[in-house]
């Protein structure tokens, strides 16, 4: 079953679920000397997510140091974590719609959740996800939804079949991933936003050759629409936060008023791979990050939504009243669930649609 689930994840999540983020890869030390107080902390995580000032109070405050390298796609993780990424790693980012399988596989270490007080304490219940708790510790998340100017954008967005019209040719910047843009176009067609159904996949992939059309550009696109160069984009709202934030007293970005398609809520967890050498410090950095004043800091620099209540309340005024967290449809939302086999179907069309088959 393993071997099974490491093909699965491994080869055929190779493009995948994009998060926030992303960069080069730094080199890390191998952490393969256990000791009864690590020194050495490995983390494997989206690039530019992560306070430098938290990164370095957690190495003063526990005499360590803290070697960060960074993911392009949440292929590079699930690579590792399927190949035994504990020779290496201690902490491992990845997201809610892989757990399932990466517990069943057996990859990851369950976490003990004494040295985590911090954690249960503030994150909110919602966000566990039930057996889930004992393998992982949400970070931050992000909902999925669509921005547009209201001054140049040539339609109203009020549902995702408006980015397939033929006036939004040329105005659309988006996110990228399977994961991403299948849900969207499986819901614009009335399925399931997780389905396994490969004729209803096949659909989702006709109807975004359509979509692909209309897009200017993939990746992180609130540049673009700051610059003016896309009127529409399908983005995380940390992103949309920094684009009205750029924009000040001249924002005309708003978030389209979905009144019945639900929009993708996904979280960004931390997980430790099974082998890991270092858990003394990966129980003491989860538990860290968990502080409310330590996460409400760095949600200065990463704007993103967030899981642990106590640290939004202790958060700034700017962060609270931030208008990319202003939307009413925040109860209409759907999560990725692991799909099983049914990616490997997913990877094939998504492949097709990236090549322009």
């Amino acid at each position: 079953m393993k071997k099974a689930l490491t093909l699965i994840l491994a080869l055929t999540l190779a493009l995948s679920l994009c998060a926030c983020g992303g960069g080069d890869p730094k080199p890390t030390g191998s952490g393969n000397e256990p000791s009864a107080a690590s020194s050495e902390l490995n983390i494997f995580m989206w690039g530019d997510y992560i306070s430098e000032t938290l990164i370095s109070d957690f190495e003063k405050a526990n005499n360590c140091t803290v070697n960060l390298s960074y993911m392009s796609d949440n292929a590079d993780s699930i690579t590792k974590l399927t190949a035994g990424a504990g020779d290496s790693y201690d902490l491992i980012m990845t997201c809610d719609a892989y757990m399932e399988s990466l517990i069943k596989g057996g990859y990851l270490e369950q976490l003990d959740h004494e040295q985590i007080p911090n954690a249960d304490a503030n994150i909110n219940e919602a966000y566990w996800f039930g057996d889930n708790r004992d393998y992982c510790v949400p970070y931050l998340m992000n909902y999925i939804y669509i921005v547009y100017d209201t001054e140049r954008c040539p339609i109203d967005i009020t549902c995702y079949n408006d980015l397939i019209r033929p006036e939004m040719a040329g105005q659309i910047g988006s996110i990228d991933g399977a994961r991403n843009l299948f849900p969207m176009a499986l819901i614009a067609l009335g399925y399931d936003p997780n389905s396994t159904n490969e004729s209803e996949i096949k659909e989702a992939y006709e109807w975004l050759t359509k979509f692909n059309e209309n897009v200017v550009a993939y990746g992180a696109t609130q540049e673009n629409i700051v610059n003016g160069t896309i009127s529409c984009m399908l983005t995380y709202d940390g992103n949309a936060s920094w684009a009205m934030n750029e924009l000040g007293e001249n924002n005309t970005l708003t978030i389209a008023p979905f009144t019945s398609d639900p929009v993708q809520l996904g979280f960004d967890l931390f997980v430790v791979p099974k082998g890991a050498k270092h858990t003394d410090l990966a129980h003491k950095f989860l538990n860290y990050i968990c502080e409310p004043e330590v996460m409400a800091a760095n949600l200065v620099d990463f704007p993103y939504s967030c899981p642990n209540d106590a640290a939004v309340a202790a958060a700034s005024d700017a962060y609270r009243n931030d208008p990319a967290f202003d939307f009413d449809y925040k109860t209409n939302i759907f999560f990725q669930k692991d799909v099983g086999d049914a990616l490997a179907i997913y990877d094939q069309y998504y492949q097709m649609l990236k090549v322009g088959e």
